[in-house]
């Protein structure tokens, strides 16, 4: 389950967790957002450990929290663990993606 994220506590609160943590930076107008949703959708199914969430750059409480993590292109995916980013994906490859989650999953 994907859960789309809509305050800047809800975020803060994930993070500080420090759990595993997969991120969707997206726009409502972004075709390629649009493409890759579903699949980042199948993938939260397959790894329950990670916790998967999307952010709307355009939001106004969380385009602050996307602008501080460098988010300049859509769809930007990054990962997170232990409150550090491990790595981040650019576009929207179903391949590059998946393995971006895979080194997430497999990251102690």
């Amino acid at each position: 389950m994907v859960k789309v994220l809509s305050t800047k506590k809800e975020w803060d609160e994930l993070y500080d967790s420090g759990a595993k943590i997969a991120v969707d930076f997206f726009a409502e107008w972004c075709g390629p957002c649009k493409f890759i949703s579903p699949y980042f959708a199948e993938l939260s199914e397959k790894y329950p450990d990670i916790t998967f969430v999307k952010i709307d750059v355009d939001s106004d409480e969380l385009g602050p929290v996307a602008e501080e993590l460098g988010i300049s292109a859509m769809p930007t995916f990054k990962v997170f663990h232990k409150k550090k980013q491990v790595s981040e994906l650019v576009g929207a490859s179903k391949d590059k993606l998946k393995d971006l989650v895979d080194s997430l999953h497999s990251h102690e």
